[in-house]
């Protein structure tokens, strides 16, 4: 089965570049990594470039347009449908991946299924102390770094730092009951499943794309596998200025629509109408 993980990006250097180390020091990776790029600068176009001479045994594609506003849909309908793989693991590049990660999602990978996890998030403070050498080591994964970096509140956030062996976790990802909501930012799943239901809805922007794609995979009959407490993923802290709240309202509309009728395929995704 051919993989790749595909990493979306824009204008976050830094964060980009700890998002890569991490990848760096999977137990077992994807075949290749496809950076899914919505118009960053320069400044990405080094990070990559530096990565990738480091790294020469990874295979690695850059996948840009023009900045033209928040396109994150567009940019990853286009990373999904040049993708030559079978499987695609999906992450954020303003996160840090544990070392397990790659392979518990691989681990679960069934046709007619898509993984989705969670996010630890950092506040500002401790984002700005993290570096390459501390992802590398493990700390930025560590359960007292991060709860003495106050990332750790109540004991569901505990949960997603894995502190039980793989099979109680497990366990209780099957039984949970939080809603097997798609989190743009830790999932993977089949592309002919993808390809299914066309890709992401290019007409949502910031807040609920990811969401509404998981509800129509769920109508399309692929069902949803928590790894939420098992493939563990640190959140880097940055602005959100694209966010707009009156957007964010319409999504949700769009999302409870979706979730509350048989539809599963988009016209505003990979395939677009002539």
């Amino acid at each position: 089965m051919q993989t790749e993980m595909i990493l979306s990006t824009y204008n976050n250097p830094r964060s980009l570049r700890l998002c890569l180390e991490s990848i760096r020091h999977q137990r077992k990776g994807c075949d290749g990594i496809c950076i899914a790029d919505d118009g960053s600068g320069i400044e990405t176009a080094h990070v990559i470039e530096s990565f990738q001479r480091q790294n020469p045994q990874i295979v690695l594609r850059h996948v840009w347009h023009e900045d033209c506003g928040f396109e994150k849909g567009l940019i990853l309908n286009t990373a999904i449908a040049s993708s030559q793989a079978e499987y695609l693991v999906f992450i954020d590049g303003d996160v840090m991946i544990r070392p397990d990660f790659v392979a518990r999602h691989l681990e679960l990978a069934r046709p007619g299924r898509f993984c989705t996890g969670s996010l630890i998030r950092l506040d500002a403070e401790a984002t700005a102390g993290v570096s390459e050498a501390m992802v590398a080591d493990g700390t930025v994964f560590d359960r007292r770094w991060l709860r003495a970096n106050r990332a750790l509140g109540g004991v569901l956030v505990w949960l997603k730092a894995a502190p039980m062996p793989k099979m109680i976790l497990s366990v209780l990802e099957v039984l949970s009951p939080v809603r097997r909501s798609l989190c743009g930012a830790n999932w993977s799943g089949f592309k002919a499943d993808i390809l299914r239901v066309n890709g992401y809805d290019e007409a949502i922007k910031y807040g609920g794309q990811d969401k509404e794609l998981g509800e129509r995979l769920k109508n399309a009959g692929v069902r949803g596998r928590h790894v939420r407490y098992s493939a563990v993923l640190v959140h880097l802290d940055h602005p959100r200025g694209y966010s707009d709240p009156e957007k964010r309202r319409q999504h949700k509309k769009m999302i409870h629509d979706v979730r509350g009728s048989d539809r599963f395929w988009t016209d505003r995704g990979i395939q677009k109408k002539a």
